[in-house]
């Protein structure tokens, strides 16, 4: 049972405060954790729960927003973190982002949406669908009404039907003119090549979204070819378990709109699509760099952007930085950006140029660490393959989709 939800801002500032159940949590918790956070940021930033001397504390930190709720009393941790996630998810999907700003602009809403999220420290109401029936999104037209009628308060006299309904993430008779369904696989690869060039962490994070227009009740299942490759899986709350544990397949009936059917992990991959061979050497004072990149061969992978940035040593006083391909930008704080865009197919790219080292420093001692940053549209890397998308339960003939992507996460290159 939560107790208290903070927002704090990323100065340390209480945006927010909501009181959820009698026991009243003062702010000084919140002096507390951000005192903590600021002299130990290494080893509370991985940290989702924090023991303070007088309460549990769950946090997750978004676009500079922090999550912060409180507790006494025994309840799994997941949970915690868990609501903090779809309370972020809510308000970003409400909101249109998350800021300092919007928060403080939109601070009623926030409130009421907090107000059906969670009774007496327990969470009630999470799913967008009927929150939007419940409390209107914020627009201009309801902004103008509240200055002419001095009523703020954006929450519907009536409850949605979609609270009874055994389907209660899907608002009922939903009518739509184009019925249509759009699967996108969205990867994110996360790798660590070593001073050696050998792959010390290859892994992939993926999510299976659904954009569905669909009318009525629809029943939908999904398969795969490959489904033994996932790891770790997560499902909406929509998917029916026991086909999945039997079959795996996915059978469900989908929110409308755009939506997270599944995420997962998948673990054993041997290498990454983007190789990036830095070479450094140094002597009396100046060091040579040399960056190559370049895509390795596969002729159904095509790098729509490729981005190459490292922060230069404290040692270096000047760089002088070019390449054949793209941009080269050193920024004020020692950050070098080589912009490369899509790779040519004609030759490699190459980033060159010198490093000079500040008097009395003859070598480099600590070299840069290169993050990878590439997109690559229509294809998913772990290889997961979707078999076949049934409808049924549909009053009209509907279209279905389906399309792929990977970007780089964390892709560190050690040299």
């Amino acid at each position: 049972m939560l107790q208290c939800i903070f927002l704090l801002s990323d100065s340390g500032e209480v945006m927010l405060e909501k009181q959820l159940t009698g026991h009243r949590v003062d702010r000084s918790i919140c002096a507390w954790f951000w005192e903590q956070s600021v002299s130990q940021p290494d080893s509370l930033k991985v940290l989702p729960v924090i023991a303070s001397p007088t309460h549990y504390l769950f946090q997750i930190v978004r676009e500079g927003i922090t999550f912060l709720a409180c507790t006494q009393v025994e309840m799994p941790p997941l949970m915690g973190i868990e609501f903090l996630c779809r309370v972020a998810d809510v308000l970003s999907d409400y909101l249109g982002g998350l800021n300092e700003d919007v928060i403080k602009d939109n601070f009623v809403i926030v409130y009421e949406l907090l107000d059906e999220m969670i009774d007496n420290g327990f969470p009630l109401t999470t799913e967008p669908n009927i929150l939007r029936d419940m409390i209107a999104p914020p627009n201009i037209v309801s902004k103008m009404l509240s200055v002419v009628t001095g009523n703020t308060s954006n929450v519907s006299d009536t409850l949605p039907g979609a609270t009874s309904s055994c389907v209660p993430w899907r608002t009922t008779q939903l009518k739509h003119a184009n019925n249509d369904v759009y699967v996108n696989l969205v990867e994110e690869m996360d790798a660590i090549i070593n001073s050696d060039g050998v792959l010390v962490k290859c892994e992939i994070f993926g999510v299976v979204e659904v954009n569905c227009h669909l009318s009525g009740i629809p029943d939908l299942t999904l398969s795969f070819a490959n489904p033994s490759i996932l790891n770790d899986v997560q499902f909406h709350p929509c998917v029916r378990f026991r086909p999945w544990e039997s079959e795996q397949i996915l059978s469900f009936v989908p929110p409308d709109g755009l939506f997270k059917l599944m995420s997962y992990r998948v673990k054993k991959l041997k290498n990454t699509p983007v190789y990036v061979k830095p070479q450094i050497s140094s002597e009396s004072g100046t060091c040579r760099l040399s960056v190559m990149v370049g895509i390795r061969n596969d002729p159904g992978k095509v790098v729509d952007s490729l981005v190459v940035q490292f922060r230069l040593p404290n040692s270096v006083s000047s760089a002088n930085l070019t390449a054949n391909h793209g941009t080269v930008n050193i920024l004020a704080d020692k950050t070098c950006s080589w912009s490369i865009g899509r790779i040519p197919k004609d030759k490699a790219p190459q980033m060159s140029g010198t490093l000079v080292l500040e008097e009395g420093i003859e070598q480099l001692q600590v070299k840069p660490t290169f993050q990878v940053g590439f997109k690559i549209m229509g294809v998913a890397l772990s290889g997961l393959k979707l078999n076949k998308l049934d409808l049924k339960n549909l009053p009209a003939p509907a279209h279905k989709g389906f399309r792929a992507q990977t970007e780089a996460g964390q892709y560190e290159v050690r040299s």
